[in-house]
């Protein structure tokens, strides 16, 4: 079989980025995970370090997201449900996959203590 374009998809070809979270920011509608600036792949994995741990006192049910460059987006586990702050309580690690074009941020794995 033959390709005409070029197929060559590349991910992550400079190893998995290692990430430590800035700020954890309470809402009233979501729990924000600040990661800062980064480059990263279009497509790939990485792991995020909770360096700042959500608050205690935080509502359980509230959504995660994830802000990565300046962008925030909500993140999910694998079939598409939002995490919430109960998912990633005490969770020092997180497994995370991106693909930016099909916009997903999925929670693949998480360490606790």
């Amino acid at each position: 079989m033959s390709c005409n374009c070029n197929c060559n998809i590349t991910i992550n070809a400079g190893g998995t980025p290692y990430i430590a979270n800035m700020q954890v920011t309470v809402g009233t509608e979501a729990v924000d995970i600040a990661l800062g600036w980064r480059r990263i792949p279009s497509i790939g994995r990485f792991i995020v370090r909770m360096e700042n741990a959500i608050p205690a006192d935080a509502t359980t049910t509230l959504p995660i997201t994830l802000t990565l460059n300046g962008i925030t987006k909500p993140l999910t586990l694998p079939n598409g449900d939002a995490v919430t702050v109960a998912d990633v309580t005490g969770v020092v690690v997180m497994d995370i996959l991106y693909d930016k074009w099909n916009n997903i941020l999925a929670l693949l794995s998480r360490t606790t203590v």
